[in-house]
């Protein structure tokens, strides 16, 4: 482990990084340089095997124990530590005043537990006090940062790990809740009511911590985001009973016996693999019973996989043979019966006097007469007399309408009254030679 110290160990550790890239440039290795002494400490005390750092922590906390008398000669030591082999114990023994975990003192010729080893003593023991009753990690980070704060030194780092840490729990309880699984609700509560002590003692941590004037905005950020995310979590046991509600209410209960299908399943999660094996071997021997068959069901999927499968793959789905489009003289086209208009056309064009208006609209039937009576407002109008055909050679006959505001009896077929009026043709203007 001397090989840590001074220029060896920078080499090393400059031996990972890229070209042209030195250790005390980065700000995220500088921490850990300036404490290179603790983490050779706790190299020293955690290297090697399981067995190794049992014994040298044994061997550390029992020499750091004695309160009233912290000063140890070799022969109490091997005393106290009589059932460890005392070449391993002289080993541990020289291992931990080398790294300077254990002090000699030439005068009293005693051992003494140093403050660095005094530091490392405090940590595994705060780490082993929260082992106990901590599983989600929550309790020893709030108790790291409470301490801080006691002496005023607060740890962005001891903020930003209790954020993590609460954003990871509020993470998995939202997991739970999505997956709407009873059993997997049930325990994340249970996991929220594990950690709800520390979080409310956390609360109170942070919310001293963001009402202190003494800290830089960052942390004081920091802080309030910390604070948020605990309301969060505190809110999430509503949101577990809520859920706990719903599945209650579609709980299935199997008859009279008073067990519901929560029930079942606890029980069938009680059992241990073999046990299940065994259920399910016994299940697979019994027949199905036809009560569990939905007849209906059963009929449609029968019907359509012996016809309408058969139907489908003998239908012929391809497209008919291109063919060339038909021209317009194949299309079917009605004529238009044109008599009656040319026929009523012929009669106003021989007009040399004045015709009453119901004699004009005479006709043999009443479709007639609504008929002439439709065309006599094109008679004159200039836009029509611009057209072309049977209808414009109508409007342009040399005629004047004349309507009377009065109505008369016309003796029409189907027609009772009719406006008054009659047509006039109009003189030819003559210019003299």
């Amino acid at each position: 482990m001397q090989g840590l110290e001074g220029t060896d160990a920078d080499e090393r550790l400059q031996d990972v990084l890229r070209e042209g890239i030195t250790a005390e440039d980065l700000p995220a290795v500088f921490p850990l340089l300036r404490g290179r002494s603790l983490l050779r400490a706790f190299s020293a005390l955690f290297h090697g095997s399981e067995t190794q750092v049992v014994l040298r922590l044994l061997v550390l906390r029992t020499l750091g124990a004695r309160a009233h008398a912290p000063e140890w000669t070799p022969a109490e030591i091997r005393d106290q530590l009589a059932f460890v082999e005392p070449v391993k114990l002289e080993t541990v023994v020289q291992r931990l005043k080398e790294h300077e975990l254990l002090t000699w003192d030439n005068e009293t010729l005693r051992y003494r537990v140093s403050p660095l080893g005094r530091k490392a003593l405090a940590a595994v023991s705060t780490l082993l006090e929260f082992e106990r009753d901590d599983e989600d990690g929550l309790g020893y980070i709030t108790a790291q940062l409470a301490a801080g704060q006691a002496v005023g030194r607060i740890s962005a780092d001891e903020l930003g790990h209790l954020l993590s840490r609460l954003s990871e729990l509020k993470e998995d309880f939202d997991r739970a809740v999505l997956s709407g699984s009873e059993h997997r609700i049930r325990r994340a509560a249970q996991r929220l009511d594990a950690v709800w002590t520390w979080v409310e003692k956390g609360t109170e941590v942070v919310s001293a911590i963001a009402d202190s004037e003494d800290i830089d905005p960052a942390t004081h950020r920091l802080a309030q985001a910390v604070g948020r995310a605990q309301s969060s979590l505190l809110r999430q046991a509503g949101v577990f009973q809520r859920e706990l509600n719903k599945i209650d209410q579609h709980r299935v209960h199997l008859g009279r016996t008073g067990l519901s299908s929560s029930d079942l399943v606890a029980w069938l999660r009680s059992l241990t693999p073999d046990a299940l094996a065994q259920h399910a071997d016994e299940a697979a021997q019994l027949p199905v019973q036809p009560p569990f068959l939905l007849d209906q069901i059963a009929l449609d999927v029968a019907e359509y996989e012996l016809l309408e499968r058969e139907r489908a793959a003998a239908e012929n789905t391809a497209l008919p043979d291109a063919e060339s489009n038909p021209t317009t003289h194949d299309l079917p086209i009605d004529e238009e019966d044109l008599s009656p208009l040319l026929t009523w056309h012929g009669e106003l064009a021989a007009l040399t006097q004045p015709m009453e208006l119901s004699d004009a609209l005479r006709g043999d039937d009443y479709a007639l007469s609504a008929y002439r009576l439709s065309l006599l407002g094109l008679v004159g109008d200039p836009e029509s007399s611009a057209l072309q055909g049977p209808t414009a050679d109508l409007a342009r006959l040399p005629l004047k309408l004349e309507i009377e505001p009065r109505l008369i009896d016309p003796g029409l077929a189907l027609i009772a009254l009719v406006s008054a009026g009659r047509l006039h043709p109009r003189k030819e203007k003559t210019t003299d030679a």
